[in-house]
């Protein structure tokens, strides 16, 4: 009896022992180069490994019978493949991954080159996909968010009222970044006003992000860098999203968008809808989120004359208005005591043309935008208002001689008129700007090494005059594992009284700019990066990017107040600000985890009227840490912890560092996913160290802000994807 059980046991071993199998993948691309750490997963588990140095990976255990394999690799398309063991048991197969369109689009958006991003010398920065879904859940009201938190970019908030906030780059104002929206500069000089809180994104596919001074690209503006919001395009397949999100501060937001191909038709519609009850969260009477209704409709129309000639005609339009201040005045419970508050008011209209016609080494774009902005602000017995009227044309022929070399020649046009309705016995800050320009681009490689990407812009504005903008880049690929960037560039912004000094100032007791007597701001600049990533211990990728730059800006604006007749007056610096440092971004992923760290080292100094000190507002030191968890059309969790280091207000005293931790759980269904989001769930908030709001209560004053003013809120909502 022992013998048969003995026999029995046997014979299951070695069952079970050679129902257990394995197969070999070789992964590369389509020109054989292996794709180090591309992903090798079985469909619907978390089991899988990532190839290794040489594009070699192996899944073993596998049991008899059908397996579902799944290969993946960023800019790629997957590919899905079905085994049937034992008969695959062993083999050795070779994957192809096909580079996907996604990184694609993202070049040839940006920098107006046929180039994958990483191909191109240019250094970019894209926020695509997971990622973009990913913040747009943590806020689906505006971008801000998915702008704070990538590496070396600020977003500060100057009115505790309105909410405002401006963008950052380098520790340079917001003033200095160039915001475009599919290529067309719609929000600058006085529509930058509330521009950031009134883009939600959930229309995009993607962001786009320069860094350092490139004006040379699309003209004045570009000194800290550019930001380019990439609409989603209709394809033949329908695509319809909802999303619905509500937050512990009493805001909701509703945003649908819709995209479709008819033919030789398309059309994409947005809406979104915000409502925000004013919140006071550390009840000093208060409000740190303003009352809001904002409202947005962007319908664009397409029409594809035949496969290489496409039209397309959008229009943008956002009504909003905000109220913050006295909570009591709020809530309609005004008094002699209570009487505080800020009402901003505004509307926005842009219209985008495209035509486009394109051949295999020809292409010819015309685009055109025209806009139209205006804002009244109301504070008290004070009230400032104005519009602005602008427009830009950009006529571009691109040649591509051959795979190697290519040429963008183009000519453009920018036009931007503010003008102020008299509210009080100041002069009008009335202005005008008439620009055109024309630029070359030449992009080639120089062997199986060296790409080089140089262009010339010249500019004349009526009133100030010719700017000559050279722009260079190098890109130097070592080995498949290590890619150089080196680049430089120049930029100028002409003169307006939008900036952030007055934006908190409510552009109050400002004189008009003396354009006789005010130069424009310009600036040269130069960075270098270095990219490596390898597979570690067969199954961690590690990527590294370590980004150096310096910018020098000369001619700076900055507002100077007359201690005798309390007016603030605008005068270009005696000397020059100059912003360099570091960036530092590490990613390491394992299956579906993904760890993310950064570094940015900002060092932004003011050598004017002997100040020489760090720029005001300007932490020195940041840092993150993000983990992520990501199950294909099941889960996406992540955790995050971000750290700013200490910084002067604008009198110089020294504020304390502080942390930010923030956790999102994300449960994905066949057409629809469900969120929950906890932000700032450490509750650090500046009231924690000094007050927002200093007494008297009828005439408060407001000090820097420089930490969140919000503090801990969870969000939670539901995506609905249909396609």
């Amino acid at each position: 009896m022992n013998k048969f059980f003995t026999i029995i046991l046997t014979i299951c071993t070695f069952s079970i022992a050679f129902s257990q199998n394995k197969v070999h993948f070789i992964i590369t691309d389509e020109s054989a180069i292996p794709l180090v750490g591309a992903n090798v997963v079985i469909t619907g588990t978390t089991i899988g490994t990532t190839a290794d140095i040489e594009g070699k990976a192996e899944l073993n255990n596998l049991s008899d019978g059908k397996v579902f394999i799944r290969i993946s690799y960023i800019g790629y398309e997957e590919k899905r493949i079905t085994l049937n063991f034992p008969a695959d048991n062993n083999k050795t197969i070779r994957i192809k991954l096909k580079e996907g369109e996604e990184l694609e689009e993202i070049v040839i958006s940006t920098t107006r080159s046929s180039r994958t991003i990483e191909d191109i010398p240019t250094r970019i920065e894209a926020i695509t996909g997971e990622e973009l879904g990913e913040k747009e859940a943590m806020n689906s009201s505006n971008i801000g968010m998915l702008l704070r938190e990538t590496t070396g970019i600020q977003m500060q908030q100057t009115s505790l009222a309105s909410g405002n906030m401006s963008i950052k780059i380098q520790g340079l104002d917001g003033r200095y970044t160039q915001l475009l929206k599919d290529g067309f500069p719609l929000y600058s000089g006085f529509a930058g006003g509330l521009s950031i809180m009134q883009i939600p994104p959930i229309d995009l596919k993607q962001v786009e992000l320069i860094k350092g001074s490139n004006s040379t690209l699309y003209g004045g503006g570009a000194i800290a860098g550019l930001v380019n919001l990439v609409s989603i395009v209709p394809e033949n397949k329908p695509r319809l999203t909802i999303m619905l999100n509500q937050t512990s501060a009493k805001g909701s937001t509703g945003n649908i968008f819709y995209a479709q191909k008819y033919g030789s038709t398309g059309v994409t519609l947005y809406g979104s809808a915000y409502s925000q009850v004013a919140y006071d969260p550390d009840d000093d009477g208060f409000s740190n989120i303003p009352e809001t209704n904002s409202i947005s409709f962007n319908p664009k129309f397409f029409y594809y004359v035949n496969p290489n000639i496409e039209l397309n005609l959008g229009l943008n339009t956002t009504f909003d208005k905000r109220t913050g201040g006295d909570m009591q005045i709020i809530k309609d419970h005004a008094d002699e005591e209570h009487v505080f508050s800020e009402q901003n008011t505004s509307e926005r209209y842009s219209t985008q043309f495209l035509f486009l016609n394109k051949s295999d080494h020809h292409t010819l774009r015309a685009k055109n935008s025209i806009s139209y902005f205006s804002r009244e602000l109301k504070i008290q017995e004070y009230r400032f208002s104005g519009n602005q009227i602008s427009s830009f044309t950009e006529i571009l022929y691109t040649f591509q001689k051959n795979e190697k070399t290519d040429w963008q020649f183009g000519i453009n046009h920018y036009y931007e008129k503010f003008a102020e309705k008299k509210t009080d016995t100041m002069s009008v800050r009335d202005y005008n700007h008439n620009t055109w320009g024309g630029f070359v681009q030449y992009t080639s490689e120089l062997g199986p090494m060296f790409t080089l990407e140089s262009g010339f812009r010249a500019d004349y504005d009526l009133t100030h005059g010719i700017f000559l903008l050279p722009r260079t880049s190098l890109l130097l690929k070592t080995n498949k594992n290590l890619v150089l960037r080196l680049g430089g560039g120049m930029g100028y912004k002409l003169p307006t009284i939008f900036t952030e000094d007055a934006e908190r100032l409510y552009f109050k007791n400002i004189s008009p700019l003396m354009m006789d007597n005010t130069s424009p701001e310009t600036s040269m600049g130069g960075n270098f990066d270095i990219n490596y990533k390898t597979v570690l211990f067969d199954k961690f990728t590690f990527a590294i990017n370590q980004f150096f730059y310096v910018t020098r800006l000369k001619n700076a604006l900055v507002l100077n107040e007359n201690e005798l007749t309390n007016i603030h007056v605008f005068e270009n610096a005696d000397g020059p600000i100059l912003t360099s440092g570091f960036e530092t971004n590490i990613k390491l992923t394992y299956d579906n985890q993904k760890l993310y760290l950064n570094y940015a080292l900002i060092n932004t100094k003011l050598k004017y009227d002997n100040i020489n000190k760090q720029k005001p507002l300007t932490p020195k030191n940041n840092a993150g840490l993000v983990l992520m968890y990501d199950e294909e059309e099941k889960w996406s969790i992540g955790y995050e912890l971000y750290y700013t280091g200490w910084q002067f207000d604008e009198q110089y005293q020294k504020k304390t560092d502080y942390w930010e931790m923030g956790f999102m759980v994300m449960k994905h269904f066949k057409k629809t996913s469900v969120f929950i989001n906890f932000e700032n769930f450490s509750n650090t908030l500046q009231t924690n160290y000094e007050p927002l709001v200093l007494p008297p209560v009828n005439t408060p004053s407001f000090p820097d802000i420089w930490a969140p003013t919000d503090g801990f809120i969870f969000n939670g909502g539901i995506k609905i994807n249909i396609r």
